[in-house]
């Protein structure tokens, strides 16, 4: 296969195209196929199928153990590299049989796991510099499926100057910016984040950023004191009382406080940081559920205060997805904090769980037709660039 079958790509009507991706919570690999036709304002996006195929529990294990060794594990960092390739690998091949398109699809994206995101500038030999790095070789994806395989998405656009996130905002705002209401497109993953659509809006008046933790801490209480991977429906919360005095403690925390473009992950918030605040509930005193409940308003409240500090004009409708939108108390903390109506992301068309792989197949696509994907009010590049490196099998 050559380049010449990348120039065949772009001719066709409509592309086949499998999206893979595992957030900042590694849970697992959501796969979606999807029929793309067009590109940029013109893109038209078909959902076919998706799932989500959880983690090996050993694969897990060592994922985790990997975050938690950071610079440290280089040699695992290379093998696991290799290993999530061939994961990401089966869960393309699972759903292209599964909705029986074997020999049918065109192109895979793949966005990879996330091990390290470093977007505040660093200095040395006389440089700037911000840095990523996602696992999951290409060209494994790629010898497995035959297929050729976008990838990288995040790195072109930190050449360009920017943080190389939030992603979602281009396909938030390709299929979902509206001539009339302003919407918040409102994720919450391991990190909550979102996408802000002002009337009528073009590229440059998109507004997105991470807000903070979103399930991350949530899911490591639920862990540590319930032995749960995360509070089902928020039963925990809710049978707990926040601690106003440990709340505010966590508030302080600066990345609050920087102005977007912002984005943020497991350096900041992961599992040394929890292992902090789960220290600071126990010189409070704090019950095993109290602390679930502060560390839920946590989420609540970031949300809350990054619209009132962040969002410069009115909010008319709010779009929640991710596995926070399953946590029936989160949702209805942020009911009553947030002024404008919050529906399920589903209503606009498209399944929750399915979203951010379906914006993989749709930068992959992008990538194919040449066209620049990145949103730089968001990510603060430079310029729009086109995003990934192209894999072929």
């Amino acid at each position: 296969m050559g380049y010449d079958h990348v120039q065949r790509l772009r001719e066709k009507q409509t592309r086949v195209v499998v999206g893979l991706m595992s957030g900042t919570s590694a849970d697992g690999v959501t796969a979606a196929v999807s029929d793309i036709m067009g590109t940029g304002l013109d893109a038209e996006v078909r959902l076919v199928a998706y799932r989500t195929y959880p983690y090996p529990a050993e694969v897990r294990e060592m994922l985790f153990k990997l975050f938690k060794d950071g610079a440290s594990g280089l040699s695992e960092a290379s093998e696991m590299n290799m290993l999530i390739g061939h994961v990401f690998a089966d869960a393309a091949e699972a759903i292209t049989g599964e909705a029986g398109l074997d020999g049918e699809v065109d192109l895979v994206g793949s966005h990879g796991q996330t091990v390290w995101h470093q977007p505040r500038l660093k200095e040395a030999a006389g440089h700037l510099y911000r840095s990523t790095t996602q696992i999951g070789e290409p060209a494994v994806i790629a010898a497995r499926t035959g297929l050729p395989v976008v990838a990288d998405f995040r790195k072109a656009d930190i050449a360009a100057g920017g943080e190389g996130a939030p992603l979602t905002p281009y396909l938030d705002y390709i299929l979902h910016r509206s001539p009339t209401a302003n919407r918040v497109m409102q994720n919450i993953g391991g990190i909550a984040n979102l996408t802000y659509l002002p009337a009528g809006c073009g590229f440059d008046d998109v507004v997105a950023f991470d807000t903070g933790p979103g399930n991350m801490i949530i899911d490591a209480a639920a862990g540590r004191y319930a032995s749960l991977s995360h509070d089902v429906d928020g039963a925990l919360a809710r049978s707990g009382k926040p601690n106003n005095a440990l709340l505010e403690e966590l508030l302080r925390h600066p990345y609050y406080g920087r102005r977007p473009p912002k984005s943020t992950g497991r350096e900041d918030f992961g599992e040394q940081y929890a292992s902090e605040v789960f220290s600071r509930a126990d010189a409070h005193g704090l019950s095993h559920v109290d602390v679930v409940a502060t560390v839920t308003e946590l989420t609540v409240k970031s949300i809350a205060r990054a619209y009132e500090d962040h969002l410069q004009g009115s909010v008319d409708e709010v779009y929640i997805s991710g596995g926070g939108s399953n946590n029936a108390y989160l949702v209805e903390r942020l009911c009553r904090r947030l002024s404008a109506p919050i529906h399920d992301y589903s209503r606009l068309g498209y399944p929750s769980e399915a979203k951010e792989a379906l914006l993989m197949a749709l930068l992959a696509n992008e990538h194919i037709m040449g066209t620049p994907c990145n949103v730089p009010a968001a990510t603060g590049a430079g310029r729009r660039v086109v995003l990934g490196s192209l894999t072929l099998p």
